[in-house]
């Protein structure tokens, strides 16, 4: 293109002009290689960008980790949970709120070894509490206890003659005095309460 223009610009106005014209087509040759190199280099920083997500989302499992460890350290460690006592009387909700917004929910013992397991942690970090929640309720049928996450109840460690508090009584209460033994109560009593944390 720059040879077929410099004769035309040469028999017209001579050297001056043909310079000019080699000069703009040389910087808009080097303009449209510079805009490439520019797009390649925004892809691989997009790239990258997928990149950096995957290790920010590495990052933030390792903190939720180390967060758990701190609570297990807090706490005690019982097979794969964790358990972090209250510091305060909560209604049940309440108490269930709490629990999530630590990252956990209400304790459910499963098994008679983590019946066990609550007594003794229980009585060294609750000194003098009776009972407190579990994660547990009939709310919805009455007679149907299920977890805090609606999943029915299949190990159940009920007080003789318990749960006795019909409709009126919805909540579930672990007994220190029992040894561990439950017993139905209502739900807006202000109690004690464990929160259960599952390790990954």
């Amino acid at each position: 293109v720059a040879q077929q223009a410099c004769p035309r610009a040469m028999a017209k106005n001579g050297l001056v002009i043909c310079i000019l014209v080699i000069t703009l087509l040389l910087d808009q040759t080097t303009s449209l290689t510079s805009r490439l190199k520019a797009r390649k280099h925004s892809k691989r920083r997009v790239k990258g960008n997928g990149a950096s997500q995957s290790t920010l989302t590495e990052v933030n499992a390792l903190k939720e980790i180390q967060a758990l460890q701190t609570v297990c350290l807090r706490g005690t460690k019982v097979h794969k949970k964790c358990y972090l006592a209250s510091e305060g009387l909560k209604h049940f909700h309440d108490a269930n709120e709490d629990c999530i917004s630590k990252g956990g929910i209400l304790v459910i013992p499963r098994n008679s070894d983590e019946i066990n397991a609550l007594r003794d942690y229980g009585k060294r970090s609750l000194p003098g509490v009776n009972d407190f929640w579990l994660g547990i309720n009939d709310m919805v049928t009455e007679g149907k206890f299920v977890d805090v996450n609606g999943v029915a109840i299949s190990f159940l460690n009920w007080d003789s003659a318990q749960p006795n508090g019909g409709k009126q009584e919805n909540c579930v209460l672990f007994s220190q005095s029992a040894q561990g033994k439950w017993s139905d109560e209502v739900c807006r009593s202000s109690k004690r309460y464990i929160c259960e944390f599952t390790i990954p």
